[in-house]
C-alpha cells in the first residue's frame, strides 16, 4: 500500500487574520509542520491543495459582495496574493505536489484542482501508486468534505485525521464528519 497526506487549504485567507478565517487555522497550520517532521517516511507522497482564484472576476459566482456564506462568499485566496499564500506555520519546504483550485469557478475539493503541469490529483496519486490517504486541513465542514469524498469516489482508502483539521462550527463540522464516515472514511481523533 502507497500512502499520501493531502493537506487541503492551509493558506492565509484561511487562518485568523484572513478574509474567510477558520479558528484554529494557524494552529493547524504549526500541527502539520510538527507532524511531518516525525511522521514524513510514512508517505510516498505529500500533496498540498490551494484556492487560487481569478483576480478581477467573481469566479462565477463564487465572490459576492453581499455573500450568503454556502454558496458565495467574499473574495478570498485570489491567485499570487498574500491571502493566497500557505500559512508561514505551515513547512511549505515538505510539500512535493501543489494542486491549485478555484480558477475561475467554485471549487472546494482538491480533485477539482490541477498541478502545475495540467495534472489532475486524481492522476498524480494513480501515477504514484496511491491508495490510502490521509486528508487534514481547512475547513473540515467544506473543503476537507468534498476533497474526502472525491477521493471516496476515486476508491482510495480515506483516514480524516481530525487533530490536524479545523471546521467553520462545531455543528457543520460534526455533519460532515459524519457524511465521511457515511462514505467510508476512516475519522481519526
Amino acid at each position: 500500500m502507497a500512502r499520501a497526506l493531502l493537506i487541503v487549504d492551509v493558506q492565509n485567507d484561511f487562518c485568523e487574520g484572513g478574509s474567510l478565517a477558520v479558528v484554529g487555522g494557524a494552529a493547524v497550520a504549526a500541527k502539520i509542520t510538527d507532524y511531518l517532521q516525525t511522521n514524513r517516511d510514512k508517505y510516498e507522497l505529500i500533496v498540498a491543495s490551494r484556492d487560487w482564484h481569478d483576480p478581477d472576476s467573481n469566479n462565477a459566482g463564487h465572490f459576492a459582495d453581499q455573500p450568503d456564506y454556502i454558496d458565495s462568499w467574499p473574495p478570498h485566496c485570489v491567485a499570487g496574493s498574500q491571502g493566497a499564500e500557505y500559512h508561514p506555520n505551515l513547512n511549505s519546504a515538505a510539500i512535493d505536489l501543489h494542486v491549485e483550485k478555484g480558477q475561475g469557478k467554485p471549487s472546494y475539493s482538491a480533485f477539482e484542482g490541477t498541478t502545475a503541469s495540467g495534472e489532475r490529483l486524481a492522476e498524480a496519486l494513480a501515477a504514484a501508486g496511491i491508495d490510502e490517504l490521509d486528508v487534514v486541513g481547512i475547513a473540515t465542514d467544506y473543503c476537507v468534505l468534498a476533497s474526502s469524498l472525491d477521493a471516496r469516489n476515486q476508491g482510495i482508502r480515506v483516514n480524516v485525521l481530525t487533530e490536524m483539521c479545523a471546521g467553520i462550527t462545531e455543528q457543520t463540522t460534526s455533519e460532515a464528519l459524519a457524511k465521511m464516515q457515511h462514505a467510508g472514511c476512516t475519522v481519526v481523533a
